[in-house]
């Protein structure tokens, strides 16, 4: 047997009936051969860490733009913080750790500059969400266009890692449910540190619930994840804690997500995509080669390419771009 194949029984014979086993796989877009170490998943984990995406969102927007502070979140630690989430839930639960993790490190490639501010940008000038732009990542964006190859299993997860999707495996219920609680712990704890928010802002009931601190929210949370979901055939939490986590996410979006005081510069970023689009959509040769081989080779729409390239840019790349296209440089001798 080859090593992986001995990881592919243990697998078989550890983890949880529920569980996502690679060898069960439903296979990738294209047939290829298999690796005589790793299994399909931790195949795809490897193939996500190592593009070019997954390190540009070490510059790209979680929630405070371009923050000055060497400590706040971006995309790259927001997608690290929900990794961990989902292993410690399926470690606990016996479900498929490396199709977890695969599933965290990918779900954000779609993300675009400036957070979610970008998303709507690019939604107001073309039909655009970052979970469909990050599957279009993974298929056929990196590798200059062949993708990434990756398993129906991880790709389905990716699709369906917000609050609406629904992951055929647990461990895409997994990640979709450890996206949230990781964003609702850090945002909060960015708030904090940013003068946003006080620990005595959130309301009485839900600390009596979740826990007087950052950390005891995500303990108890993750703890109330795992000891409702043990041995069953679906992912959920109890009805009491879910309603507190629904109660402090909706605390969050009005007192963060919403603050003129956190987001006053989104409307600046907003601009700046939606003119960035318009100018690619009229000088479509300003595009990088490989995007203008999409438009010249392949079916796919103007509008869509430009928005695979926007999509991608990191906050400050963004930045220069529009600074290159409109804003006019001192005269020199």
């Amino acid at each position: 047997m080859t090593i992986r194949e001995q990881l592919e029984e243990r697998e078989a014979r550890y983890l949880s009936q529920y569980a996502a086993l690679s060898r069960n796989t439903k296979g990738r877009m294209r047939d290829e051969p298999q690796c005589d170490i790793r299994p399909v998943f931790q195949r795809d984990r490897d193939r996500i860490l190592h593009c070019k995406a997954f390190r540009r969102l070490k510059q790209k927007t979680q929630v405070f733009l371009l923050p000055s502070g060497d400590h706040y979140r971006t995309r790259l630690t927001h997608t690290l913080e929900v990794s961990q989430n989902a292993r410690t839930i399926a470690k606990a639960l016996r479900l498929n750790e490396d199709l977890v993790e695969a599933i965290a490190l990918g779900h954000d490639l779609g993300h675009t500059p400036f957070g979610h501010a970008g998303e709507r940008a690019l939604n107001t000038v073309y039909h655009f969400s970052h979970n469909k732009q990050s599957l279009r990542v993974v298929d056929c964006i990196e590798k200059e266009g062949r993708g990434l190859n990756l398993t129906w299993e991880v790709r389905d997860g990716i699709l369906n890692h917000q609050t609406a999707g629904r992951p055929h495996t647990l461990e895409g219920q997994v990640l979709r449910i450890s996206d949230k609680l990781a964003y609702i712990y850090h945002d909060m704890d960015d708030a904090i540190r940013g003068g946003i928010l006080t620990e005595d802002d959130i309301p009485q009931d839900i600390r009596a619930m979740l826990g007087n601190s950052c950390k005891e929210r995500l303990n108890r949370l993750i703890h109330d994840v795992i000891t409702n979901s043990m041995d069953r055939p679906e992912i959920c939490m109890s009805p009491a804690v879910e309603r507190a986590m629904t109660d402090l996410r909706k605390f969050m979006f009005e007192n963060v997500y919403l603050n003129p005081k956190a987001k006053g510069e989104e409307d600046k970023a907003v601009h700046m995509i939606e003119q960035l689009f318009a100018y690619y959509m009229k000088r479509p040769e300003a595009l990088p080669q490989q995007f203008k081989n999409a438009l010249e080779h392949t079916d796919v729409s103007r509008e869509q390419v430009v928005c695979d390239h926007i999509a991608g840019m990191t906050d400050s790349y963004a930045v220069k771009k529009f600074q290159d296209y409109f804003v006019p440089e001192s005269w020199k001798i």
